[in-house]
């Protein structure tokens, strides 16, 4: 056991981990001989993908187990996990021979290579990014799958095995495989403390990643691993029987630098390989503050310090709250060592807190800043570490630790994260929101399923799909258990929703339409006439008309404005003089010679607009601003009847005092709120200007207002306009 954790101070994890497994693997007479036996006819004959033999794959497995402190009934698990595929009904027959422990654990971990194999085929072919997802996937997958530790603990050593078989054999190894020690296997090794382990994984992968690297750095190191391992363990043992003869009660761990942590670290701080100081390396556990300062002081009497190399993290912790005395120091033969001074609750924090080592170790590009553990994934493995209730949590409760996820896979091996009771419609809302909507049937492992059939972790699931149409109103039916998931819930009322809305457009379009064709005025765009009613989009217009919320009258002002009483001496006409004088030359005063006049309501003028005027059939001369799109069309059909005009005396001439007003339409949109009318019309009130009708309307928290206020003046217009933008949530304030 020594061997495998010599590398940190924490190893009393992997004896408990190891020991929270036992009582889900029931003690039997002869277990791992009878579990060998058992296997041998069916595997001894039989090679791996790999070209390993079967059985001796399975007894390299077992042997691991057994350095790691894993029972002979954890040890002869290994065997049945290779006999599974070669049995007709494999679960039946290993429960009836070793018990339903023994063939749940085979079950759970041939199901789990099978999806890693997937997964790295699949990883093979992706985008970086979405490689990176995946791996990312297949550690959750890895604690998903378990019931308990059990399937945990053979992976990794399976794989261990597997390149220890390839350094050994000589043969290429798979980068995929590889690739997915150093970011799936290793940290997790990492993460439940199983330190010798991870870094005999990191420096196999790396070496068959990166060889002419790996050698590179092999050739620097002045010692072969053997040598630089007892250097260290000469030095652990020395410097911790001096230090209580010192009166100071010291714990202390070495851990020789591998390779792959070298050159993790020459890349991650830019280094060159001399400048990695911490190739060999101590720790010392001490109880109290103090006894760090002492021992510190101790070590640079024995050895000469590089003050250079010295951080003092008790005095100045790190941001994250990491405390520890680290200092760099040469031995008589000049070769660096660093070592690192802390109390035990300093050191418990830099495992366990916020500080965790394996967070500082797996930066990877966000550097070596402190990174934290973050997530909820990360956020799990940290609270069990630290309180290390695997028996609670992983055995004795096997839904403990993602009882609320599952993961399945598509087709092509991609895998979808699902919550627990999910179900093929889920499944597909996942994958696209357009294959939810169209789903029609589901192959789970290849075989047709019912659509509310749950799913279970591993399951490959493939949906069938119709060229269009829209979901099933029974999926929200709760009580017909098609959907688990709030997402895709969400997504399938919306899709109703949305057809109601296109309905109710559908309908107040028509009624639009038959108000124009009535009027006459088919020709007017459905965009240009929902702007002018203060609309974002016709849609807008169409929806609230067909939901009875908005009346035709509204349009119908707009279309036919209602006749405006005259108002004396508002205009003068001008018409080219009749060089005969006499009342058909000269100026005329709008009102006087009988020529009746009436302000457009579809763009209400007020002075000093420029203006124009329309001969209208019985209703005298109808003026409008000279930018109206009404005003243009009638004089593109009727140039003739266009007559000019000009605002008379009064206050926009400034020839005399006159207290006409006029009404004109101002257009708001806002962000709607509570009190946003309120707060507008009091900005009309504060500038004295008389707001004599609204119009309103919200829609998907936007909100379009329409005012109707009197001026004398349109040009003051803009000013009070330029206060109402001022107001919280007004996006726009402009005269219609």
């Amino acid at each position: 056991m020594k061997s495998l954790v010599a590398e940190n101070p924490d190893s009393s994890a992997v004896p408990e981990l190891i020991a929270a497994t036992e009582h889900a693997m029931p003690q039997q007479a002869h277990a791992l001989s009878r579990a060998r036996a058992f296997a041998e006819p069916f595997i001894a004959g039989e090679t791996l993908e790999t070209g390993e033999n079967t059985l001796a794959h399975a007894d390299a497995v077992a042997a691991i187990l057994k350095s790691m402190g894993g029972s002979e009934a954890m040890q002869a698990a290994s065997y049945l996990v290779y006999a599974w595929s070669h049995l007709a009904k494999p679960q039946e027959v290993i429960s009836k021979a070793f018990g339903d422990n023994y063939a749940a654990l085979a079950m759970e971990t041939t199901k789990l290579v099978r999806v890693q194999r997937q997964a790295r085929d699949a990883g093979d072919v992706q985008m970086v990014d979405a490689a990176q997802l995946q791996t990312e996937n297949v550690r959750k997958m890895l604690l998903a799958f378990s019931r308990d530790l059990r399937v945990v603990m053979l992976r990794l050593a399976s794989r261990l095995q597997t390149l220890r078989w390839h350094a050994a054999s000589k043969t290429p190894c798979p980068p995929s495989v590889a690739r997915e020690v150093l970011h799936v296997f290793a940290p997790l090794a990492n993460r439940l403390g199983i330190w010798q382990l991870k870094w005999e994984m990191e420096d196999l992968a790396f070496r068959f990643l990166e060889p002419e690297t790996y050698r590179q750095i092999a050739g620097q190191l002045d010692q072969k691993r053997i040598e630089r391992e007892a250097y260290v363990e000469e030095l652990r043992s020395r410097l911790e029987s001096e230090l209580i003869a010192q009166g100071i009660k010291a714990s202390v761990a070495g851990r020789p630098k591998h390779i792959y942590s070298i050159a993790k670290k020459m890349r991650g701080k830019s280094l060159d390989f001399d400048r990695v100081f911490d190739i060999r390396a101590l720790r010392v556990i001490v109880p109290t503050v103090d006894d760090c300062y002492a021992a510190l002081s101790w070590v640079h009497e024995k050895f000469t310090p590089l003050v250079e190399e010295f951080d003092d993290y008790i005095a100045r912790p790190k941001p994250n709250g990491y405390q520890s005395l680290h200092t760099i120091v040469r031995d008589k033969e000049g070769r660096p060592i660093e070592i690192q001074i802390r109390t035990q609750a300093m050191h418990d924090h830099a495992e366990h807190g916020v500080a965790a080592h394996w967070a500082y170790k797996e930066a990877g590009s966000k550097g070596y800043s402190g990174v934290s553990a973050t997530g909820e994934y990360d956020a799990k493995i940290a609270v069990l570490r630290q309180l290390l209730a695997w028996e609670r949590d992983l055995v004795g409760g096997s839904e403990g630790l993602f009882e609320d996820r599952i993961y399945v896979l598509t087709p092509d091996a991609a895998i979808v994260e699902l919550p627990r009771g999910a179900t093929p419609v889920d499944f597909a809302y996942t994958v696209h929101t357009s294959l939810g909507h169209r789903c029609r049937g589901a192959r789970v492992d290849g075989a047709m399923v019912p659509l509310n059939t749950p799913l279970q972790n591993g399951q490959t699931v493939e949906v069938t799909a119709a060229k269009e149409g829209g979901p099933s109103r029974d999926w929200l039916n709760a009580e017909l258990n098609f959907l688990a998931s709030h997402r895709a819930r969400a997504k399938v009322r919306a899709w109703f929703n949305e057809q109601v809305r296109h309905e109710t457009t559908s309908r107040g379009r028509e009624s639009v339409e038959k108000l124009l064709q009535r009027e006459g005025k088919t020709a007017m765009k459905l965009e240009d006439l929902a702007t002018q009613l203060g609309f974002k989009s016709a849609d807008d217009l169409f929806f609230v008309v067909g939901k009875d919320e908005y009346s035709l009258r509204n349009i119908e002002t707009l279309l036919k404005p209602p006749e405006a009483p005259p108002h004396p001496d508002e205009f003068l006409l001008k018409k080219a003089r009749n060089p005969g004088g006499g009342p058909k030359g000269g100026v005329l005063v709008v009102g006087i010679d009988s020529l009746m006049t009436q302000l457009a309501r579809c763009c209400k003028p007020a002075p000093p607009d420029a203006i124009g005027g329309f001969v209208t059939r019985g209703k005298g001369v109808s003026i409008h601003r000279k930018d109206c799109s009404n005003f243009r069309e009638l004089a593109a059909r009727n140039s003739e009847r266009v007559i000019e005009v000009e605002w008379g005396a009064g206050p926009a001439s400034g020839k005399a005092e006159g207290s006409a007003v006029y009404p004109v339409d101002v257009g708001v949109e806002a962000s709607d709120r509570q009190g946003l009318l309120r707060d507008i019309s009091e900005v009309f009130a504060k500038e004295k200007m008389n707001v004599i009708g609204v119009q309103t309307q919200s829609v998907k928290g936007t909100a379009w207002m329409t005012f109707t206020v009197e001026v004398t003046d349109s040009g003051r217009l803009n000013k009070v306009l330029s206060l109402v933008g001022e107001v919280l949530g007004v996006r726009w304030a402009k005269r219609r």
